[in-house]
């Protein structure tokens, strides 16, 4: 007797959604699932509308039609408030940190633990120091300027924020564009790190080699429109980048000549 695998439900499901901003069209029927724990490649060329599509999904944008559901559900958020109450944090190229502070102040910035009208400082610096540690991020101390860390660091430092809001989805945009090798490395342990806690991710990004390292999947959009889905391992770098270029596999390049028209 064969036995049967049920699939999950998709923790994350965007239906026929539709954007356009004037006479121009963003998205154009894009469908999108995400299931619990995996790790998503959101891909394509920089018109292919993949910030504007986590940007609706994370409510910084409404959609013109179509649908998002949450575990089954169907929802509309109104705001990024509404979407991280969901579970779902984006992390941006910029950071959003504020510098002259300090690490476990931006960590827990605008909700700072309290006893009664003062900052509780000890709780927020431990719990801070909890999530750095759940993250095995390498900061020096959670008393350190965020001003004076590296770009990877300052990375680290909005992902650990991001995890203390305990969410079930985690949007990366372009997370490893402006690191060096070493710091990208670091990053993607901590990705690795999210995914063995349940975490899911979708990671948009240029660089495929990073996708490859830690994805399970990547989706290729292309003027606003699905044209690919593959699991990272039943394809290839190259395969991709020829549906990233020419929007179908079937169009065979040459690798030589799909990096020289993606360039």
């Amino acid at each position: 007797m064969s036995e049967t695998t049920v699939k999950p439900t998709p923790i994350i499901q965007m239906q026929g959604i539709h954007k356009s901003f004037g006479a121009v069209q963003a998205l154009g029927d894009v469908n999108l699932k995400l299931y619990p724990g995996e790790v998503l490649g959101l891909v394509g060329d920089n018109s292919a509308g993949k910030s504007t599509l986590m940007k609706i999904l994370t409510g910084a944008y409404h959609r013109d039609t179509g649908s998002v559901l949450v575990d089954g559900k169907a929802t509309h958020f109104r705001n990024p408030h509404e979407s991280r109450d969901s579970g779902i944090e984006m992390i941006y190229q910029d950071f959003a940190l504020c510098g002259n502070m300090d690490v476990g102040q931006n960590i827990f910035l605008g909700r700072w633990p309290r006893r009664g009208p003062f900052v509780d400082r000890k709780t927020m610096y431990s719990e801070a120091d909890k999530v750095l540690k759940r993250l095995k991020v390498d900061v020096n101390s959670v008393f350190q300027r965020v001003e004076s860390l590296s770009g990877g660091r300052q990375q680290s430092v909005a992902i650990a924020r991001a995890i203390s809001f305990d969410p079930r989805v985690v949007i990366l945009d372009e997370p490893t564009a402006n690191l060096s090798v070493m710091a990208t490395e670091r990053l993607l342990e901590t990705m690795l790190e999210l995914k063995k806690h349940g975490v899911a991710q979708i990671i948009i990004s240029h660089r495929l080699q990073d996708i490859f390292a830690v994805g399970d999947r990547v989706m290729v959009l292309k003027r606003g429109e699905n044209v690919g889905d593959r699991f990272i391992a039943h394809t290839t770098e190259q395969e991709v980048l020829q549906i990233i270029v020419s929007g179908t596999p079937e169009n065979a390049l040459t690798a030589e000549q799909a990096v020289a028209e993606a360039a």
